[in-house]
């Protein structure tokens, strides 16, 4: 790997976090009033003159904007608009909450979707592939909230077993964790299904075949590896959607997430916390492509050697 390749992705990145802040400046500064949202409307005109003199929003558009990115260049994240805590140190305490419902997530769509593909593509056109095609179509196709909605009826309300909302034990984690990976696992089945039926009917496979290798072993060592490229891309697309992806089942189970707060802050127009949000998921999106970016090379030589 060239230094010339890492320079190359690196700029890309920053300019990528520079769009996406500059997007996210623009959207929120045509939106409603914070002031007002944060105030309400009984608020006065000296009231509201007063809250957009102490945070810097009387100022001309193209100011405040300099005037963040000169913030973030010295990683100055600002002060939220409702408490005036840190954005940062908000944002960074909901991490947790957000990552342990995210990553028992990842784990079981990655160890359901993938192997439920990849069975799909070796049993091709057999009841297995059919069932487990037409469960990867309903899983993806029903929104999220509305299986959080059914889990929480079916499990909570009527069976009156869990718990609808909020952190209180372990069986917390059972709905919210099967209601994002039910769509993720289906992605990841669909993906992995492609992937494996177009490399099985690969003349490589012939040719391994024909050469004696037996049919397991010709599946194992030719077939899922060249199958594995667009499986990791999808993958890296979805471990840098952990910090963003669960918004709407959060919102849905009242999870005490990132998720959550950012639709908050977005209602309220706390500026600075969304901010701080959308960039951090935007870091987490740089970060994971990079990650595919290198399993590429890992996984295939001829990418690696071509970057060298």
């Amino acid at each position: 790997m060239s230094g010339r390749w890492l320079a190359k992705r690196f700029g890309r990145a920053l300019v990528t976090l520079w769009l996406l802040m500059s997007f996210t400046f623009v959207a929120l500064h045509l939106s409603a009033d914070p002031a007002l949202q944060i105030l309400g409307p009984e608020a006065g005109p000296e009231a509201i003159a007063d809250f957009n003199r102490r945070w810097g929003l009387d100022r001309p558009y193209w100011e405040q904007y300099v005037r963040h990115l000169g913030r973030l260049a010295i990683l100055d994240f600002g002060q939220s608009f409702r408490t005036s805590d840190p954005a940062l140190d908000m944002v960074t305490a909901r991490v947790p909450a957000t990552l342990a419902l995210m990553l028992p997530t990842a784990v079981l769509a990655l160890a359901l979707g993938i192997p439920l593909g990849v069975l799909a593509a070796i049993r091709r056109n057999t009841l297995v592939d059919r069932a487990a095609m037409t469960a990867a179509v309903v899983g993806y196709a029903i929104p999220n909230f509305l299986v959080g909605i059914l889990l929480i009826y079916l499990f909570s309300v009527w069976l009156g077993w869990l718990q609808p909302s909020g952190i209180v034990d372990w069986r917390s984690w059972l709905m919210p964790v099967a209601t994002m990976a039910s769509a993720e696992a289906a992605v990841f089945a669909r993906f992995a299904r492609s992937a494996t039926a177009e490399m099985l009917g690969h003349p490589m496979m012939r040719t391994a075949l024909a050469n004696g290798i037996p049919w397991p072993q010709a599946v194992r060592e030719h077939a899922l590896p060249n199958a594995a490229i667009p499986v990791v891309t999808v993958a890296g697309l979805f471990l840098g959607s952990l910090i963003g992806g669960g918004v709407i089942t959060e919102n849905v189970f009242a999870w005490p997430g990132l998720g959550r707060m950012l639709v908050d802050a977005v209602a309220a127009r706390d500026y600075s916390v969304v901010q701080t949000i959308v960039l951090l998921i935007g870091v987490t999106m740089v970060v994971a492509n990079l990650l595919v970016d290198l399993a590429y090379g890992w996984i295939d030589p001829r990418i690696r050697d071509q970057r060298r």
